[in-house]
C-alpha cells in the first residue's frame, strides 16, 4: 500500500512506515492544490500537518484513500464531512504536542508581560529604553483559561507554578474535576470581568469561531491581556485590534491568525502585540513524538488493527449500519 506525506514529518515517522510497516512512502512537500488532486488517486493514506488543505475536491479525487492523518491536533484544514461521506477515516495525534504548546503559551504570557521582543528589537537598534518597557509581574494575577483540555490544563498547572490564580471556562469539565486541579469554573461572561490574562485552548469549530469578539472583550477589565496559541479565528481580530488601539486591552500574544499568514493584518502595525509564526508545536521533541504516534496509528488502521484517535469513527459506523 502507498502513503503520501505532503507536509514535513520527522524522519522517525517516515522510517517506521517504511521499515516496520513495509509501505511505499512518497514525500511530496508544498504541493499545489492541482498537483495534489492529480496524484492522490494512487494513495491509500495521506499524512498532513497544517499546511496541506484537504478539501472536498481533493477527497473526491482520492479513489483509493482510506486514511487521512493529521500529524498534530487541529483539523480545520481537513474537510471531515467530505471524508466521512467517502468512508475515509480522519485521525489526529493530539497528545504529541501538548507539552510544547503549553510551554509556548507560558513563554508568550511572560514575553507579553515583560515586553521582551520589543525591548530586544530596541536594543538591536542601539537604544536603551528601560522606562519605555516597564513590565508587569504575573505573580498573584488571575489567568482565565478557556478550554481546560489537555493543553489548557497543562497551561494552568504551569501558571499555578508561577503563583497565578487560575479560573476557567469549559462546559465539558465538571466542577469536581476542576477543583481537583485547584481551578474554579465560571460561565464565560462571569469569568471575563475577573481576569488579568485570557488564554484560549479550544479547537476551531462552528461553536468556537469568534467566541472572543467585541462583546466578550468589552466584558474584560481595562489593561487585561489576551493570548492565543490555539487556533486562529477563535478571537475576532478586528475586535482585538480595536480594543488594543483604544487601550482597553493592554497587549496580546498571538501564535495563530485568522488568515494563516497575517502579512496584511493591521495587527502587525501595533507594538503592543507579541507574534510568533505558529510555533506552538515546533519543538524537536514534539515533532518526533507526533511523527512516531501518527505513523503507528496509520499502520494499524491500514493493516486492520486498532483505529486510534479517529475523529469520525462513530459517524462512519453509523453510516455503515444505515447502508447495511
Amino acid at each position: 500500500m502507498k502513503i503520501l506525506v505532503s507536509d514535513p514529518l520527522a524522519r522517525e515517522g517516515i522510517e517506521r512506515l517504511r521499515e516496520e510497516g513495509g509501505f511505499e512512502v512518497t514525500e511530496a512537500i508544498n504541493l499545489q492544490k492541482e498537483e495534489l488532486i492529480s496524484i492522490i488517486a494512487q494513495y491509500h493514506a495521506l499524512i498532513v500537518r497544517s499546511e496541506t488543505k484537504v478539501t472536498e475536491e481533493v477527497i473526491n479525487a482520492a479513489t483509493h484513500l482510506r486514511v487521512i492523518a493529521r500529524a498534530g491536533t487541529g483539523l480545520d484544514n481537513i474537510d471531515i464531512e467530505a471524508a466521512t461521506k467517502k468512508g475515509i477515516i480522519v485521525m489526529n495525534a493530539p497528545e504529541g504536542s501538548t507539552i510544547s504548546a503549553a510551554e509556548h503559551t507560558i513563554s508568550m504570557l511572560l514575553a507579553l508581560s515583560r515586553n521582551i521582543p520589543q525591548a530586544y528589537l530596541s536594543l538591536k537598534e542601539k537604544r536603551w529604553e528601560r522606562k519605555r518597557f516597564m513590565g508587569t509581574e504575573v505573580y498573584g494575577k488571575i489567568l482565565g483559561v478557556v478550554g481546560l483540555g489537555r493543553i489548557g490544563s497543562e497551561v494552568a498547572k504551569r501558571a499555578q507554578g508561577l503563583q497565578m490564580r487560575v479560573i476557567a471556562y469549559d462546559p465539558f469539565v465538571s466542577p469536581e474535576k476542576a477543583e481537583e486541579m485547584g481551578i474554579t469554573l465560571f460561565e464565560l461572561e462571569k469569568l471575563l470581568p475577573q481576569i488579568d490574562y485570557l488564554t484560549v485552548h479550544t479547537p476551531l469549530t462552528s461553536h468556537t469561531k469568534g467566541m472572543i469578539g467585541e462583546r466578550e472583550i468589552g466584558l474584560m477589565k481595562k489593561g487585561s491581556r489576551i493570548i492565543n496559541c490555539a487556533r486562529g479565528g477563535i478571537i475576532e481580530e478586528d475586535a482585538l485590534y480595536k480594543a488594543l488601539k483604544q487601550g482597553k486591552i493592554a497587549g496580546a500574544a498571538l501564535d495563530v491568525f485568522e488568515k494563516g499568514k497575517p502579512f496584511d493584518s493591521p495587527l502587525l502595525e501595533l507594538d503592543s502585540i507579541v507574534f510568533t509564526p505558529h510555533l506552538g508545536a515546533s519543538t524537536k521533541e514534539a515533532q518526533k513524538r507526533v511523527a512516531i504516534v501518527i505513523a503507528s496509528q496509520v499502520m494499524d488502521a491500514l493493516k486492520g488493527g486498532e483505529v486510534r484517535n479517529a475523529v469520525n469513527l462513530s459517524t462512519l459506523s453509523s453510516l455503515e449500519k444505515i447502508s447495511s
